[in-house]
Order: structure tokens, then C-alpha cells, then sequence
């Protein structure tokens, strides 16, 4: 493992303008850098560098980070290989802490199994090519049966096993592998009748399983008899490095596309991956022989937002397509969904038709997911009222899982337009579910954006209010009032301010404010990123003495990248104000620094202590439905919801001073 000190070292070395710019071409604007964003397409330069701050930020896509982050996005590598390269670049010895006896039996396992699904890659590969029986079957197989040229069988290293039982197991063996490593990977299976290994992929063609950055972690094998007693298709075993959940079949071969174009195609096996990327079409994945999963999708979110599914035309596919679609609207991506013919699939496809033609074809027939369950699930409903319902119903599900507010509008809106439905109504049982399932309270938010609509008819309406005056809001989720307590320690923790307490002025700093409210009850942060930000900030604070400014470096530089990258979007957050000269036309106060945090630490701390005082509450309430309770136990709960409730009063109380 690093330590921290070369960690320091590297980030104090690296010159952000000079890394980036060996990727993109940097203009000078003022003392920030400007260029196109090389994360996703756009004309008109939103992507700023800045070197005092050592920093980049993507004002259209919100990409942000350090130079280290920058690397790991664009080279799509870890934290650690891209701080190795940095340090490279910059001929720093990167020192690594020694590990524990546990912690180094464990990583020379994994290289071991890393080494030997390597050489078992290259054993099938040849064995394909130079042996008869390879050549006869498998090479055959993919060549005559599957169109695969020989180009693409080397680029994704496809292979036969024997036939023979043993051949791998005895071969791997000789060549000095040791067995409990051939039975962990799962080449091998022992013998339940003598403990002797056998092949398990034995008499398949095979379809080697590649991670993120390359590396042989699994295996695919295909029977090409008729036995019907046997599964077609025989995948690895999970093990210490692989797991089916964690791999998404091509996407080594695609990552680089998927980039350049900023989609994803997602399609369902092996080799409609391969005959995609065989008619030049390389932005395609697969989810690796299994249903689709939330940490595939997250792990495609690294280089796109936007997937395109392409379904089989049978039913089956149909219907596939659709249980991974909610999936991955929940993740917050952008899904779009393609039919093929019913003769059809992916690889059929690609087979018969040219990359432009492919192409084309996605792009006329691609449809929004909420308009291809309404066309799929009409035609189902027909003329039936109960059923259209019921399909309603379904789409509003699919809705729900939109994590992104403004998103789930223009859907209801779209929804209702299709359906012929009172958009009121969608609207009502979103907000219905999404409050069932997470505790959302989205009418509430509804109720109050059209109060405060109402308010501001008496109130300028320039959009160029700072975000302190727009703000956390009564209805803000607990996630966003965190975010906003967070951004207060990070750029004005080291601040003081006056409170009025009563006829008094009390001086108050923004750090001890939120510290002591929030361990006056005991509170942590529910978002674990936020929690790493605060929990640090807290050491860093109380180190280097109360009152004194925490660096910003130790959150754009720390060792864990989703930190930097938080911290970056919220440092960065409202720089880019500048007040509106209709303020000053108008003779309207603009409130200086000190007048801000007086009022917006104090709302913010109170806001957030009464949504945690309701999801206490919620909790209690929920309790006291069991039907198991004893009287002192419902006693118990009955105390706590009295107490509770005092402390929602007296926080309502001070956010009708703080906010009205």
C-alpha cells in the first residue's frame, strides 16, 4: 500500500497544466486554463483548469478532480497505477507500506491466479490453431459457424479445450502450477471419487473474460454438441479475483470508444459483442452470462452516461431488456432501446449488414425507454382499461427509479401525453411511491416550489442569485443538506460570524457551530463520502487549531478519489458568481460574507437536524405497527416520540426565524 507521504509528494509535484495538456490543448483565460472537454463532445470550451487550486472542473459534464483524477478518468486505471504514473512522470520512488502476512498471502494469490488464467488464455489460444483437433472443431466453429475472422479471434483471444478430460489440468501442472490454484480459478475440478483434476471446460470453444484493465479473470466455454442435458454455455466460478456482478463481457475492447462516443450498447453474449466489434461497431458490452447488475451499470457510468440496449426479437429478449432498464434509470443514466427484427439478434445482425448500416439502424430505430414500454405494453393492454392500469402503473415504477427531479418531470409530462393520463395524477403517484420506497417527500417539495412561486411574484427573479440565496430548501433531500454543510466547512470553516441570541450579538465560527450541533445529538453523515470529508476536516481542525484555515489540498489531493472529486464540485461550486448590475440599478443590499453565514450555517444546521429528527420519528412510528411490542416497550417508544416531537417543534420554531 502507498503511504501517505509519497502520496503528498506526488500531488505536490504534479503540475496540473502540464498533465492535462499532454491530453488536451489548454488556452489561457485570466489565470484558469480553458479547453474542450475530452470527457464528453462539445464545441464550445467548458472545461477549466485551475493551477493555484490544482484542479479541473467540466462545467457541462461536471467532471472534476486533480491531475491524478485526470489520469484515472482518462486512462481509465486505478487510483494507485495512476499515481504511479504520475510519479513517473515526475521521478518520485513510489514507497509502499509493508503489508501484513494476511494481506500478502492474499495478493500473491491473486497474482497467482492472475498468472495462471493468463497461461491458460494462451494454452486454449494455441491449442485452437495447433492442434487437429482444434483446428477441426473450435476453429471451425468460429470461422465457418460464426463468421469470426482471424483478426478478431486473436483480438479476443478465443480458444478450444480438449476434449481428452485432463489435458489442461496435466499440462498446467507440468508447467509447474499448483492445483489448489487450478481448482480456485475453476480450470479444474477435483474428483469427488479419487481427488484427481479434470478439465472443466473440456471439449469447449472458449471465450476468455477480461477486466477493466486487461486482465484474464474468467473463462467462457460453449459445448457445440446437442446434449441437451448440458448447459450450452459453462462460465468460471467466482473467486478472490473474479466476480460475475464485476465484469461486464468487452468492455476492455470498448472503454475507448465508449468515450470517444459517449454511449454504451449494451447487448447479451459473447459473441453478439464480438460480431459487433467485428463489423466495426466497438462501443459494445455485455453483462458477462449473467442477469444485468447495479455494479456493472456503475462501473459503465466511469465512461458514459447514455446506454443503448439492443434486445433479441423473441419475447424472452423483450422482456430481458425491461428488467435491466429500471436498473439502470436508477443508477441515473440514460437509457434508449433498440428492437432488432424478429429473425434477428444481435450477432445475426452484425454479421449481415455493414458498420454504417448498423450504425443507422440504431440510431432510426433507438426509442426513449418510457416509449418503448408504452409501445410494448400497449400492444399487450390492447382495448382492456383494467390492464391499461395495471400498465400505468408499471410505467410509473419505471419513473419512480429516476433519481434526478427534473428528470422524472419531463417523463411524467411525456407519460401522460402517451397514455392520454391527467400529467396531476402521474405526478401524485410518483411522488406516492418514491416516498413508500425511500422515505421521498416529493409532494411536500411540490407544495412548497408553488408557495415559493407564489412569493416571489414580490421579488426580483434575476436567475443570477448566488446559490447561498437559492440555497437549501425545506424540502431538500437529507443527502443535499449534508452536501451543504460540507461546502460551508470547506470554504468558510476557519470563519467567524455573529448570531443574535436574544438582544445579544454572539460570535460564533462556522466549524464549531456545525461540530457542536451535530454532536449534541450524536449525528453522522449518512452519505459516506460527505462523512470522510467531515470526519477529516475534524482532525485536520482540531491539529491544526480552532480557528485556523484548513487547506483545501487535503480534500482536492486525498488519497480516496471520490473525495477529490466532491471536493472539487463543491469548492468550485460558486466561483463562477458574479453579482448582476441589476442588483445595484435597483438599490437592492448585497449581503457581504459574514451577513451570508449568519443566516445560511444556522438554516442549514437546523434543516438538517429536522430531517434527521423525522426520520427518527418515522423510525418510532414504524416501530409501534409491530405486533410483537410489550407495554414497556411501546412506553419506551411513546417517551422517545414525545421527545422527538419537542425537538421538531423547537427547530420548526427557529427555521420560521431563520428562513421567513
Amino acid at each position: 500500500m502507498i503511504d501517505r507521504e509519497t502520496v503528498d509528494r506526488v500531488f505536490a509535484a504534479a503540475n496540473i497544466v502540464e498533465i492535462i495538456g499532454d491530453y488536451v490543448t489548454l488556452k489561457k483565460k485570466g489565470v484558469n486554463y480553458v479547453a474542450c472537454c475530452p470527457f464528453h463532445n462539445e464545441k464550445t470550451p467548458s472545461f477549466v483548469v485551475s493551477p493555484s487550486k490544482g484542479v479541473y472542473k467540466c462545467f457541462g459534464c461536471g467532471e472534476g478532480g486533480n491531475a491524478v483524477n485526470f489520469v484515472m478518468k482518462h486512462e481509465s486505471m486505478t487510483f494507485p497505477e495512476a499515481l504511479k504514473a504520475v510519479a513517473k512522470r515526475y521521478g518520485i520512488e513510489i514507497k509502499e507500506r509493508e503489508l501484513s502476512e494476511e494481506e500478502v498471502r492474499r495478493n500473491d494469490d491473486r497474482e497467482s491466479m492472475f498468472a495462471l488464467n493468463g497461461w491458460a488464455a494462451d494454452y486454449f489460444a494455441d491449442y485452437l490453431y495447433n492442434s487437429e483437433e482444434g483446428r477441426s472443431v473450435g476453429l471451425t466453429y468460429f470461422s465457418q459457424k460464426r463468421g469470426f475472422t482471424e483478426a478478431t479471434i486473436r483480438k479476443f483471444g478465443l480458444g478450444y479445450c480438449s476434449a481428452q478430460g485432463a489435458a489442461l489440468s496435466r499440462t498446467a501442472r507440468e508447467a509447474g502450477y499448483r492445483e489448489e490454484y487450478l481448482v480456485d480459478t475453476g480450470l479444474s475440478i477435483r474428483s469427488d471419487r479419487d481427488g484427481s483434476l479434470f478439465d472443466r471446460f473440456r471439449d469447449r470453444v472458449i471465450f476468455p473474460v477480461h477486466n477493466i484493465s486487461g486482465r484474464v479473470v474468467a473463462f467462457g466455454g460453449r459445448i457445440l454438441g446437442t446434449n441437451k442435458n448440458v448447459g450450452k454455455y459453462l462460465n468460471s466460478p467466482e473467486s478472490i479475483i473474479y466476480s460475475k456482478k464485476n465484469e461486464l463481457y468487452g468492455l476492455f475492447f470498448a472503454k475507448r470508444a465508449i468515450q470517444q462516443q459517449d454511449v454504451a450498447i449494451m447487448v447479451e453474449g459473447y459473441t453478439d459483442v464480438i460480431s459487433m466489434h467485428q463489423a466495426g461497431v466497438e462501443n459494445v458490452v455485455a453483462s458477462s452470462g449473467t442477469s444485468l447488475t447495479t455494479e456493472q451499470i456503475r462501473l459503465l457510468k466511469r465512461f458514459t452516461k447514455n446506454i443503448t440496449v439492443i434486445y433479441d426479437g423473441d419475447a424472452a429478449g423483450i422482456h430481458a431488456s425491461l428488467r435491466g432498464i429500471d436498473m439502470i434509470l436508477a443508477e441515473g443514466m440514460n437509457v434508449r432501446v433498440v428492437g432488432l427484427p424478429p429473425e434477428d439478434d444481435p450477432d445475426s445482425f452484425a454479421r449481415s449488414h455493414t458498420a454504417d448500416q448498423v450504425r443507422g439502424y440504431v440510431l432510426e430505430n433507438e426509442v426513449d425507454f418510457i416509449t418503448f414500454k408504452a409501445q410494448l405494453l400497449m400492444r399487450e393492454a390492447q382495448h382492456d382499461p383494467i390492464r391499461k392500469a395495471a400498465l400505468i402503473g408499471d410505467m410509473v415504477q419505471s419513473i419512480v427509479q429516476i433519481p434526478d427531479a427534473i428528470h422524472r418531470s419531463v417523463y411524467v409530462k411525456e407519460c401522460a401525453r402517451i397514455m392520454d393520463v391527467d400529467e396531476n395524477v402521474l405526478i401524485a403517484e410518483v411522488a406516492r411511491k418514491r416516498h413508500t420506497a425511500a422515505g421521498d417527500r416529493e409532494t411536500e417539495e411540490f407544495m412548497r416550489r408553488q408557495a415559493r412561486q407564489q412569493q416571489t411574484e414580490q421579488t426580483p427573479t434575476d436567475t443570477t442569485l448566488p446559490a447561498y440565496k437559492q440555497g437549501v430548501r425545506g424540502g431538500s433531500s437529507t443527502e443535499a443538506l449534508e452536501g451543504e454543510l460540507v461546502k460551508y466547512l470547506l470554504k468558510y470553516g476557519h470563519c467567524d460570524f455573529e448570531l443574535k441570541e436574544g438582544r445579544t450579538m454572539v460570535a460564533c465560527n462556522v466549524a464549531e457551530v456545525i461540530f457542536a450541533d451535530l454532536d449534541a445529538d450524536g449525528i453522522r453523515f449518512r452519505n459516506p463520502i460527505y462523512n470522510e470529508i467531515l470526519n477529516t476536516y475534524r482532525t485536520e481542525w482540531e491539529r491544526l487549531g480552532r480557528g485556523t484555515e484548513v487547506p483545501a489540498n487535503y480534500f482536492t489531493s486525498h488519497i480516496n478519489p471520490e473525495v477529490s472529486k466532491t471536493a472539487v464540485d463543491l469548492l468550485w461550486a460558486d466561483d463562477n458568481y458574479v453579482p448582476s448590475q441589476l442588483w445595484s440599478r435597483k438599490e437592492i443590499h448585497i449581503e457581504s460574507e459574514t451577513e451570508m453565514l449568519s443566516i445560511g450555517v444556522p438554516r442549514a444546521v437546523a434543516l438538517y437536524k429536522s430531517k434527521v429528527v423525522e426520520r427518527f420519528i418515522e423510525e418510532q412510528n414504524a416501530r409501534l405497527k409491530e405486533d410483537d411490542l410489550s407495554e414497556e416497550e411501546v412506553l419506551e417508544i411513546m417517551q422517545k416520540l414525545s421527545k422527538l416531537n419537542a425537538i421538531r417543534v423547537s427547530l420548526s420554531r427557529k427555521l420560521d426565524r431563520l428562513i421567513l
